[in-house]
Formats: C-alpha cells, sequence, structure tokens
C-alpha cells in the first residue's frame, strides 16, 4: 500500500469515528408526570386553552391598564437593556456563520536596500491573501450552532423581563385600585366616626356620660386619622415604584376604580374575574409549561452546552486549513525585475493536536459536566414551575370562596353597628359596644378591598405561571 492510499484510509477512518459530531440536539430529559400535584386534579389539568396562549391586552382589559404597559415595555430600562443582549447576540451568531467563508487579507509590502557601492534596489509586494478553515470535523459547524443557542437564550430572557414587567405593573395598577379603596373606606369612617365623637361629647356634656367614654371614642378617631395618612403614603409609594418601571420622574399615576373592568374579556354577568369558578376551571394541560420563558431558557442552555461538548470533541481531531496568495511583485527570489510579475502560490495545511497538556481532555470533561448540571437544573425548572402553578391556583381558589364570606360579613356587621349606634343614641347601648361594633365594621371592609387585591395577584400569577405575558 502506498502513502496516497495510506493517507486517504486515515481520512476516511477519522471521518468515520467524528460524523457523530454533525448530530443536532435534541431534548431528551425526563421530567415528573404528576407537575402540578393533586391540587390541580380535575379542574386545571385537563385539555382545553391555556392562560398562557393569551396576549396581555386580552389579559387585561382595562384601558388605562394597558396603556401603562406600554409605556412601561417602551421605557423601562431592564428591558432595553435586554434588547441590546439580543443584538449583540445577532451580531455574534452572524460571526459564527462568516467562519464558513474565506479570510482576505491584503498586506502591500516594499523594502528599499544598498550594499556597498551597489545601487539602491527597490522591491515590493501587492499580495492578496487568502485563508480558510475546512470543516471536516463540525467544529464551525457546532460553534455556529452554540451561538444559535445563545441568540435563542437572549431573545428568551427579553420574553421573560417582559412577561415579569407586565406581572408587576399589573399588580402595582391593582394594589392602587385596592389603596384607594381603602382610602375611600376610611375616609367614610373618619366621617361616621366624628359624627359618634360629637354624640358622645353631647351625651357628656349632659351628665349622660362619662369623661372616659369620650376619650376611648376620640382615641378610635384618631386612629383612623393615621390610618388616612398611611394609606395616602402607600399610594405615593406605589406610584413612585410604578415610576421606576417607566423610567421616569415621580409622577401621579392614572387609573380606574377597583372592579371597573374584569382581568379579561367576559361577560359582563361574570362579576370579578378573580372570583368566576368557570375562569379557574380553564384547562391547563402540562405540555403548557413549555410556553415559560425559564423552561425554554434551560432547554436553550442544554442545547448551548450539547454544542460545546461537540466543538470540544472536534478539537480531538486534524484541522485542515487552505491559504493562497494572489499579487503582484517585483522580487523573484533574489533577483529583483522590473516591470513586476504575478505572484501565486497555494498552501495546504493538516493540524493533528498530539499532546496539548491536558488542556483538550479539561475542555471536554468540563463541557460534559455542565451538559450534565443543566440537565438537572432543566428538571428542578420544570418541578418548580409546576409548583408555582398549584400555589397561584390554591390561591385563585382561597381568594374566591373567602369573598362571599367577607362580602357577607360586611353586611351583617354594617346592620350591627347602626343597630348598636341607635341603641346607644337611646341609651340602651354602651359606648363599648359602638367602638366594637365600629372596629369590626372597618376592619371587615378594609379586609374585603385586601382581598380582592390577593384574588387579582392571584390570577395574575396563575397567568405568569403558565407562560403568559410573553406576546
Amino acid at each position: 500500500m502506498n502513502y496516497k492510499n495510506i493517507f486517504i484510509t486515515a481520512v476516511v477512518g477519522m471521518s468515520l469515528t467524528g460524523c457523530g459530531l454533525y448530530d443536532k440536539y435534541e431534548q431528551k430529559t425526563e421530567v415528573p408526570a404528576s407537575t402540578f400535584g393533586s391540587v390541580l386534579s380535575g379542574t386545571a389539568t385537563e385539555g382545553g386553552t391555556s392562560l398562557a396562549q393569551m396576549s396581555w391586552r386580552e389579559f387585561f382589559t382595562d384601558p388605562v391598564l394597558q396603556q401603562l404597559i406600554d409605556q412601561v415595555l417602551a421605557n423601562n430600562t431592564d428591558l432595553n437593556s435586554a434588547r441590546i443582549a439580543i443584538e449583540k447576540s445577532e451580531a455574534s451568531l452572524k460571526m459564527a456563520k462568516m467562519a464558513y467563508l474565506p479570510s482576505l487579507y491584503f498586506s502591500p509590502q516594499g523594502t528599499v536596500a544598498k550594499f556597498d557601492d551597489s545601487p539602491w534596489s527597490k522591491t515590493y509586494n501587492l499580495p492578496l491573501q487568502i485563508q480558510m478553515d475546512v470543516d471536516v470535523f463540525g467544529s464551525i459547524t457546532n460553534k455556529k450552532r452554540a451561538a444559535k443557542a445563545v441568540l435563542l437564550q437572549a431573545q428568551v430572557r427579553e420574553e421573560a423581563i417582559r412577561a415579569n414587567l407586565i406581572s408587576t405593573t399589573a399588580q402595582q395598577y391593582y394594589m392602587l385600585q385596592v389603596l384607594d379603596r381603602q382610602l375611600e373606606i376610611l375616609t367614610m369612617t373618619d366621617s361616621l366616626w366624628n359624627a359618634s365623637l360629637e354624640t358622645q361629647k353631647s351625651l357628656w356634656e349632659n351628665g349622660k356620660s362619662y369623661s372616659t367614654a369620650v376619650n376611648q371614642m376620640e382615641s378610635s378617631y384618631l386612629n383612623v386619622k393615621t390610618q388616612i395618612v398611611d394609606t395616602r403614603r402607600n399610594i405615593r409609594a406605589t406610584e413612585n415604584a410604578i415610576c421606576r418601571l417607566l423610567a421616569s420622574t415621580p409622577q401621579h399615576i392614572d387609573r380606574q376604580k377597583i372592579g371597573t373592568s374584569a382581568l379579561n374579556q367576559r361577560p359582563a354577568d361574570t362579576g370579578q374575574r378573580m372570583f368566576d369558578t368557570q375562569f379557574l376551571k380553564i384547562g391547563v394541560p402540562a405540555t403548557m409549561l413549555e410556553l415559560r420563558p425559564d423552561i425554554r431558557l434551560a432547554n436553550h442552555a442544554m442545547e448551548e452546552a450539547f454544542y460545546n461538548t461537540q466543538a470540544a470533541r472536534a478539537a480531538f481531531y486534524p484541522s485542515i486549513t487552505l491559504t493562497g496568495t494572489l499579487g503582484w511583485t517585483n522580487s523573484a527570489g533574489s533577483m529583483v525585475v522590473d516591470p513586476g510579475k504575478l505572484l501565486l502560490s497555494a498552501v495546504g495545511q493538516l493540524t493533528q493536536p498530539l499532546f496539548a497538556r491536558g488542556k483538550l481532555k479539561a475542555n471536554l470533561k468540563i463541557s460534559q459536566l455542565t451538559e450534565e448540571d443543566l440537565q438537572k437544573k432543566y428538571v428542578q425548572t420544570v418541578i418548580d414551575a409546576g409548583n408555582q402553578v398549584n400555589e397561584a391556583l390554591a390561591d385563585c381558589q382561597a381568594s374566591r370562596e373567602k369573598h362571599s364570606y367577607y362580602h357577607r360579613q360586611v353586611q351583617v356587621l354594617y346592620d350591627a353597628y347602626t343597630g348598636t349606634h341607635e341603641l346607644m343614641d337611646n341609651g340602651k347601648a354602651s359606648y363599648l359596644e359602638v367602638l366594637t361594633a365600629q372596629e369590626s365594621l372597618l376592619n371587615a371592609q378594609l379586609s374585603e378591598a385586601m382581598n380582592m387585591y390577593k384574588g387579582a395577584q392571584a390570577v395574575i400569577a396563575l397567568y405568569i405561571a403558565l407562560g403568559g405575558g410573553t406576546k
């Protein structure tokens, strides 16, 4: 067998052993079957339309909130940084794709020399050099695919930031609505308790009550005053938090009254969306978790690690480089000719790593361990996602159940308050009974308003947990 046949046999053998280096990534990591747990049994794990498939404009129908979210998405600094990161990744991918093409260099050179008494000699070279790496064992291909996976991760990160901003903005908006409602309740209570205080003072002045009754009544009245101040301060803090999302200076945030708009389009007779039983039974098939940005991000991270491992394997195989020079020169070896002549040369180079001080093996081992680590993290990400869905739906159910109880509690406590106040006016009830009735009614009203917010917050959390808000 001559050297030519030996060379061909070696190249074919290496090609056969390295053919797996061109394999494409496939997600094969297994995840637990009962992703959502038992809470969703019979409701959210059935087939149907996922909330995540709804755009945020369909989910949030309040026009004022829609406008606010638009402003946040246009101005938020973190989201703009994510967009810039996507552009950087696109540039890196473009560079990786261009690696298939030859490199061109133009390096003109001129020399002036003189030896002893001989005349000056002037030489010049005007070469155009071409260099090209031949992707025999998939090194360039795997690096290009890894760069694409990095781009996909950047795009998913942008979607994740977008969804988080939409969720945060909506929750802050509903918090403003609840605080407005609480301020309204406290203001009405302030007026009512002031009237009670004046009545108690009149009774004391007429000798029908004690000064202690006036003092305790006034103490409760002043407590409401401090709650009004705290609520107004909380409103300002919430508005400032939204302004930070907007990347703007502190300003008033427009909003509608709570309960004016449902969370998304439904018949008007369904009432508050967060307490709509039919809404909470919309199907949530487990496969819909794939819409979540964090799960897709974890998947693309595994994809990048897979191609990095392939590239690390390819580093053990020879690299082939083709180099050529085409130009014009008047230097032909040791002889200078005038005019110049055409210069043409071509070189093929094969480099086989033999000993790289353990660098190639270490890189491969690190890549393999990174791939294994990301596979385990992917499983944990899916488990965490299912847990978030479970928690969000449980919160939805709890808020819905408490809504009717709070509503009834406010009704009966209001009747108790008015009845007790009438009895006190007629001398048949003590001021302590009136104070107790007043404070119980106020606490129930504030709790009912806060439960409205928790219900909205839970439905928004469920929407985001299923991968909503990315479109």
